[in-house]
């Protein structure tokens, strides 16, 4: 069991770009389930599916590559807020990623959200991570 499952949900997902894999399976949860949904609608991964192998429960994480060259349409997918370190802002200081370039996803009292909704709605909250 680990002690951060987005952690590991964002590990898995650079070990798998690393090693060029096609897709990845990850522990379900509906917190991990809304991530994919916004990395999904943001354009970083193919697709996502939950799937069930016995009692387990997964997401299916198919990711994306560019074309030519093969390489990873996410750069970088690191965790700001961490369970020792939570950091929490206000809507109108929630942070642009490399200007605009990238994406950081919140979890708001609206649910789970990119930075650019949590400005454009007034709402603050936690930085989960930032993609780009």
């Amino acid at each position: 069991m680990t002690t951060d499952p987005i952690a590991d949900m964002l590990t898995r997902i650079r070990n798998a770009l690393g090693a060029r894999h096609l897709k990845v399976d990850i522990p379900a949860s509906r917190l991990k389930m809304e991530i994919a949904r916004i990395l999904k609608d943001e354009g970083y991964i193919a697709n996502y599916k939950p799937t069930e192998e016995g009692s387990r429960k997964y997401i299916r994480i198919y990711l994306r590559y560019t074309s030519p060259g093969n390489v990873p349409v996410i750069s970088k997918i690191e965790r700001v807020s961490r369970p020792g370190c939570r950091v929490y802002v206000g809507g109108s200081k929630i942070p642009r990623v490399l200007g605009g370039l990238g994406v950081n996803i919140l979890t708001t009292p609206r649910g789970v959200m990119t930075g650019r909704d949590a400005r454009k709605s007034g709402v603050g909250g936690e930085i989960l991570c930032q993609v780009w």
